[in-house]
């Protein structure tokens, strides 16, 4: 009983920290033009690779950008667009995966070979293949994320789907006379929200991950827009003379990703749902 307790005490204040964490985060992607102290695509080649200093709180990089506004504004990109890819993929997700559970039959059959098919190819190298085909480009790799990671929320809702139906207050339902739509947007997807919003708090962490990716191999945000993963690729050439400027935006990424896990880690054992 007290190492339940004890259990749940823990689970609750990890979830706070989290929280406090990613407010903040997401405070900074806001107020970032009044936060940034310099202007982060200003390049200033006389000030290139300095210490930090009051003017640059982190330094700058190779070509005098100032590390601490960059930093400040990748935010931006890597926690705005994986929220969009998340949002995305889910309400794809949420869509296919309804259809195919309430539905059952064909329908299912032929939508859940579609997502085998997709499951089939690891995502990194679905990815790259629909960059090569479409062209690098952040567009491109959000959508490219986009198309690869629907199947995980539709595979999901898919198999909550088929076991709420099953249940008798749906019969009921039915029985009453109550529409498929009044059906599934009453008792269904109040049911299978709360999970997903759970799961999909560990899924952040791998949409950063993959933006960052392709951003590090030159797919995704192109030059000199800032961005963590494009921050960490422009300066593994300074690795050993002046490392601090691609390891800030790898502590960031580090930070983000980990914060992302633990929230979902200690949500999913505070609400007894398990991951996929």
């Amino acid at each position: 009983m007290i190492a339940k307790f004890r259990e749940k005490l823990k689970s609750q204040k990890v979830i706070v920290i989290c929280s406090l964490i990613l407010c903040g985060l997401f405070i900074i992607t806001i107020f970032a033009p009044w936060l940034a102290p310099n202007d982060p695509i200003a390049v200033n080649l006389a000030q290139k690779l300095q210490s930090p200093s009051v003017n640059y709180p982190l330094g700058t990089d190779h070509l005098g950008r100032c590390i601490f506004s960059r930093i400040l504004y990748g935010a931006r990109i890597s926690l705005g667009f994986a929220t969009l890819i998340f949002i995305s993929s889910l309400s794809i997700g949420i869509v296919i995966g309804v259809i195919a559970g309430y539905k059952g039959g064909w329908v299912d059959q032929l939508l859940m070979r579609i997502g085998d098919g997709v499951m089939a190819v690891p995502n990194l190298l679905l990815v790259l293949g629909f960059v090569g085909i479409w062209g690098a480009g952040l567009k491109q790799v959000i959508l490219a994320l986009i198309l690869v990671q629907w199947v995980y929320y539709a595979r999901i809702i898919r198999g909550m789907v088929l076991s709420l139906k099953e249940q008798n207050y749906i019969t009921a339902a039915k029985i009453s006379g109550s529409s498929q739509w009044k059906i599934i947007k009453k008792h269904i997807l109040p049911n299978v929200l709360p999970p997903l919003a759970v799961m999909g708090t560990l899924e952040m962490g791998w949409a950063i991950m993959d933006l960052s990716a392709m951003s590090f191999l030159g797919l995704g945000v192109q030059p000199p827009t800032p961005e963590w993963g494009a921050m960490i690729h422009e300066g593994k050439s300074y690795i050993r003379t002046n490392p601090t400027v691609m390891i800030y935006p790898g502590l960031m990424i580090m930070l983000v990703v980990v914060t992302f896990n633990l929230f979902g880690e200690a949500l999913s054992e505070r609400f007894g749902i398990k991951r996929r």
